[in-house]
């Protein structure tokens, strides 16, 4: 193994976020301790992979810290810049423009005075990019999820969401009605059953389908034109969160949206900046000027909120004009590149990659407690990716979610498959040693052992 073996308690290796979501007790403050005390105890051992810093810009190999302060570093698949654009000459440049023209602050909602001439641009760029909607911006990408859910949805309405959809949608969905009803995991079938149900019963209110154009902890898509068609049956309206995608897939940048000819099956698209276009905010995207002002007024997270500052609105602008050109079409394909590289090498050192090709590469891990080793040693040897386990993906399915970026190399990757995979083994062994009495495999590797880079 790549540290000394030494026990670790089965506490820091069980338990998951979940088992802390609803303390009891009447003191608000004292009842979040026993969190703290499982979190401390995953800290003590090097298993508590969160709430990391980078020291350096977040490049395919970067500097970083832990949250207790320890420095490391490594190749690294752990950051959302998929076309690399965080650190791209003309990026930096335009937020350097910005400040200097607008300052650092929109100071303001857009409602009130928080827009500038740069928010007014994007507003437009995004428009011809998205075939003439409507655009409404958000802060956050979080926030434009939560907005496309609570600013439309009514407490008599219905909304029929993927069981996998992202937090932001479902806690939109629970500001917005009691009235949710969840279906399994790009399941048309069961989709279908619940729309029937709820058409029988209440034929007068609305009903939101509610899907992602690419999941982001499996990879895996929806068949969109088959989820209008099924709208279209029930008069029923369609949401598509295309923040993994958008700008990153496909020759013109368009996604799954794109890949699948579906651009106009959405009624409502909403993207985040934060994972193609070098800056947190997002947007939703509508077909009418109506339902565009409606939001801007009844949307919460748009109108009591500050609007994108001047710098976020001129970096996305400028990271559009990017996706858009033939620089753009050159960093898909380069991405595109890396992630069928980075999924043949991680097949041949006998490693399981789930979904399809995509910026997000998940790893099959498994048991929870393997993966918290895993995790440990890949940072120990020199690999950064994101340990992702229960309840953000189903019990006893964590894994690693690898994100590729354009600038990664082929070097990069056969190196931190050769790191994983000898991280993966040495978690493997430090699991049995503390589980002697078990008798299966509790991961699935490589027998050889690789030379570490």
């Amino acid at each position: 193994m790549s540290a000394p073996y030494k026990p670790v308690p089965e506490a820091a290796l069980a338990g998951s976020l979940r088992d802390f979501r609803s303390p009891a007790g009447a003191d608000l403050m004292a009842r979040v301790t026993d969190f703290y005390a499982w979190q401390d105890l995953r800290r003590e051992h090097d298993l508590w992979p969160y709430a990391r810093s980078t020291s350096t810009a977040p490049t395919a190999r970067c500097e970083a810290r832990s949250d207790t302060g320890d420095a490391f570093s490594g190749i690294n698949f752990a950051s959302q810049d998929y076309l690399s654009l965080s650190s791209h000459p003309a990026i930096k440049q335009a937020a350097i423009e910005a400040i200097g023209k607008y300052g650092v602050h929109s100071a303001g909602s857009a409602a009130l005075l928080g827009n500038t001439a740069n928010s007014l641009l994007l507003e437009e760029s995004l428009s011809s990019f998205l075939g003439g909607r409507q655009i409404v911006l958000y802060p956050t990408g979080w926030a434009a999820g939560y907005g496309s859910v609570q600013g439309f949805v009514r407490a008599n309405d219905h909304v029929v969401m993927d069981i996998l959809a992202h937090s932001c949608l479902q806690e939109g969905a629970k500001a917005a009605t009691q009235h949710i009803h969840y279906h399994g995991h790009l399941n048309l079938d069961a989709m279908t059953r619940k729309l029937e149900r709820i058409r029988a019963d209440d034929p007068h209110n609305g009903i939101l389908v509610v899907t992602e154009s690419l999941f982001s902890m499996h990879s895996d898509t929806p068949d969109l034109a088959a989820m209008r068609a099924l709208c279209d049956q029930f008069n029923a309206t369609l949401l598509v969160d295309c923040a993994h995608d958008l700008g990153s897939v496909g020759e013109d940048g368009l996604g799954h949206l794109g890949l699948q000819n579906a651009l106009d099956d959405a009624d409502i698209i909403i993207g985040s900046f934060s994972k193609t276009f070098a800056s947190n905010g997002g947007f939703i995207a509508v077909k009418t000027k109506a339902a565009a002002e409606y939001l801007k007024y009844y949307s919460a997270t748009h109108t009591f909120s500050n609007a994108l500052s001047p710098v976020q609105a001129a970096t996305v602008l400028t990271a559009l004009q990017i996706v858009r050109s033939e620089e753009g079409r050159t960093l898909r394909r380069k991405l595109m590149d890396n992630i069928l590289y980075l999924r043949s090498q991680l097949a041949n050192a006998g490693l399981e990659t789930l979904g399809d090709p995509s910026p997000i590469v998940p790893v099959r891990l498994g048991l929870e407690g393997v993966g918290r080793f895993a995790s440990r040693h890949l940072m120990a040897l020199g690999g950064i990716a994101n340990l992702v386990e229960y309840p953000a993906v189903p019990q006893g399915g964590a894994r690693f979610r690898f994100q590729v970026m354009a600038s990664h190399t082929h070097e990069d990757i056969d190196q931190v498959v050769e790191i994983l995979a000898k991280a993966m083994r040495d978690a493997d062994l430090e699991y049995r040693l503390g589980h002697e009495g078990d008798q299966d495999p509790v991961l699935s590797v490589p027998s050889a052992t690789p030379e570490v880079v």
